[in-house]
């Protein structure tokens, strides 16, 4: 079973670059910095999920490896505040 955790990791590295390019077209119909921070965290996730799957990691490196997913998040969390501080659109 240990064989397949390379495999899953590559096709989760894969659904992630698929949804940064999913957020790309929206960013530039848009122009809406909200959909590249999304994509900038989606792509930092893949690369990150990809390194995990070529690299053997051990329990001295396993820390490391949590960086790309805080610099993930925080992108989102970022995105997410950033749209809800502005303002409203009055129609």
């Amino acid at each position: 079973m240990d064989h397949l955790n390379p495999v899953l990791s590559g096709a989760t590295a894969f659904a992630s670059l698929l949804a940064s390019i999913y957020f790309l077209k929206f960013w530039r119909k848009t122009g809406d910095t909200f959909f590249l921070l999304f994509a900038a965290a989606f792509v930092i996730d893949a690369v990150a999920r990809f390194v995990l799957a070529v690299v053997q990691v051990t329990n001295a490196s396993e820390p490391v490896f949590f960086i790309p997913r805080l610099i993930t998040f925080s992108l989102i969390a970022l995105s997410i505040a950033g749209k809800n501080a502005l303002p409203k659109k009055q129609k």
